[in-house]
């Protein structure tokens, strides 16, 4: 079970000068039929708290950690993809590298994901360039893969989107032409996907605990500039992120769906 999409707004937004090409050694995808998670949704500035050269904010959507004071043109990170533990209902959880989404209006990403239709868990790969639609790749994806994956920004209104599966032996390296990007911040998150039919968060899969590594931006520790804190509309963890070891390690772990 996919994130929503509503077809109008891709056209919309393809319409509005976002183009989308796929590149080298990039195998056959799927066009999600529902809705990608585009950019951050920040709960509000009265969450947001500054810790010495550290600041938190609380978002309805994001977790993880963000550079946010620069330009970027690169962000990498490993993982291992988590197991979701699925009892009933649909929940997504996407994990994933991207330049902008935190303060711009356009997201470069590419990740992976587990959601549960019911008590079946589904796992993929897919790549972004919000507010164009996901695609998904075609390759298998099992609890337990080893995945690196970068968003590299090559100039003229070009991003290359890398994700490599290590353990089932494959990877993509796709180019998205998006014009107006700000590269004005670099992410590595966990992701609950937006959209219920009326606009909200999508519950967040108990992944249990996923850990990054090597999370690095324009080819230094990502330095956790800004962590994020997924929350619910009660303002209860949705998960818990560690602190950053060596400033570009860290883990995240499920609390509640939402």
């Amino acid at each position: 079970m996919l994130r929503r999409w509503c077809i109008l707004v891709a056209m919309a937004a393809l319409a509005a000068g976002t183009a989308l090409t796929a590149g080298s050694a990039s195998a056959a995808t799927t066009a999600r039929t529902f809705t990608p998670g585009g950019t951050i949704r920040l709960v509000g500035a009265a969450r947001s708290h500054v810790h010495g050269t550290k600041q938190e904010v609380e978002s309805s959507n994001w977790s993880g950690y963000a550079g946010t004071t620069g330009t970027y043109t690169s962000v990498s990170a490993s993982w291992i993809q988590p197991t979701g533990t699925c009892t009933s209902g649909d929940q997504y959880a996407a994990f994933w590298v991207g330049l902008d989404g935190y303060s711009s209006e356009t997201v470069e990403q590419t990740g992976s994901e587990v959601d549960c239709d019911g008590r079946t868990p589904e796992y993929y790969a897919w790549y972004e360039a919000y507010p164009a639609a996901t695609e998904n790749y075609s390759n298998t994806v099992k609890p337990g893969d080893h995945f690196s994956a970068s968003v590299t920004y090559e100039g003229s209104n070009k991003f290359a989107l890398y994700i490599d599966d290590t353990t089932q032996g494959w990877s993509h390296d796709t180019t998205v032409t998006v014009s107006g990007a700000d590269r004005s911040s670099a992410e590595v998150i966990v992701e609950a996907p937006c959209c219920t039919d009326s606009g909200g968060i999508l519950p967040l899969t108990d992944f249990g605990t996923i850990s990054f590594t090597s999370c690095e931006a324009n080819g230094t520790a990502i330095g956790g500039l800004t962590e994020i804190v997924m929350v619910d509309n009660e303002g209860r963890h949705e998960d818990n992120v560690s602190s950053l070891t060596d400033g570009k390690n860290f883990s995240a772990t499920w609390v509640r769906s939402n």
